[in-house]
């Protein structure tokens, strides 16, 4: 974070240390290859299939509802953060597992939103529509606040500014793009895309669980997964309650809340926070809890709407 030097490569993820054997020291260091390789391939394929799904309209006009744009500001920008702060108020967590929430809970957006609008039978313009509005904010938002909300760590508003625009909205920009020339092309590539993203993401979830496991059981008894946990469904309630009287639009509220945006979460811990091991471990564990969680919760929002 010094002047002058380069930051460390973006997707770079520290490994949980203990003495190995020169056949384990391999293996981590191929399995940290792939993990690195796989949070870079998750978001930018992320990306690019929902510009190769969607057009600049689509995006758009779910979101000139005014007080519903303004809510879920309020509610994932004001609330959200507040309501990690009171958390972590009650349940003292190590000072990297604090950083790991504070991070999570300033970065919205989550690529995965529409997966989990479409297995609660939400408003699925609505959801595309606030994934985008909430990840450009996310991209303005995280270098201006962060640097208030951690006191005494250095934030380069730049770096993680220009990370996430060239990670997630530049292929954004160039799906829509095909999209909108080349439309059979568009159609061509958009489930290799989207399946790709798929598998990016179990890799990354494997191979971080693995790499961290000692440190992921380490935080057991701390009081972590209670944190996540009361922090994942506080942010459910909030956005869903926010959300108004529209089902479709309350559930997808209510889960783009709740599902923070891991790529870019990532992308901050591992510039910013490489020395810690317990930032990325804060991160992982409520990625894989929040998407099973969020999963079990969208597909019972699905049912209750069926019905």
């Amino acid at each position: 974070m010094g002047g002058g030097h380069e930051p460390p490569p973006i997707a770079h993820i520290p490994l949980c240390r203990r003495d190995r054997t020169p056949q384990e020291t391999l293996m981590s260091e191929i399995l940290q290859v792939l993990m690195n390789l796989s949070v870079l391939v998750f978001v930018i394929t992320s990306m690019l299939a929902m510009g190769l799904n969607l057009t600049v309209k689509q995006i758009v006009e779910p979101l000139r509802n005014t007080r519903l744009v303004i809510l879920a500001l309020v509610a994932n920008f004001v609330l959200i953060p507040i309501l990690a702060y009171l958390i972590l108020a009650v349940i003292k967590l190590d000072q990297g597992l604090a950083t790991g929430l504070i991070l999570m809970a300033t970065a919205a957006g989550a690529p995965f939103l529409p997966k989990l609008a479409q297995a609660a039978k939400g408003n699925m313009a609505f959801s595309v529509g606030l994934m985008v509005l909430l990840m450009i904010v996310t991209i303005v938002y995280m270098p201006l606040v962060l640097p208030l909300l951690l006191q005494g760590v250095e934030v380069n508003p730049l770096e993680i500014a220009r990370s996430l625009i060239i990670m997630m909205l530049i292929p954004l920009a160039i799906g829509l793009f095909v999209k909108a020339r080349y439309e059979s092309i568009a159609e061509s590539l958009q489930p290799h895309m989207s399946q790709t993203s798929t598998v990016a993401i179990a890799i990354l979830m494997v191979t971080g669980l693995v790499l961290n496991w000692q440190a992921i059981v380490g935080v057991l008894g701390t009081g972590t997964i209670i944190a996540i946990a009361v922090f994942l469904l506080g942010a459910l309630a909030i956005g869903y309650f926010l959300g108004g009287k529209d089902a479709g639009i309350r559930s997808v509220l209510g889960l783009g809340t709740a599902q923070r945006n891991l790529a870019a979460a990532l992308v901050v811990a591992a510039q910013n926070f490489a020395d810690d091991p317990n930032v990325i471990t804060m991160i992982l564990v409520a990625g894989l809890v929040g998407l099973v969680l969020l999963m079990v919760v969208g597909g019972e929002l699905g049912k209750r709407a069926t019905a």
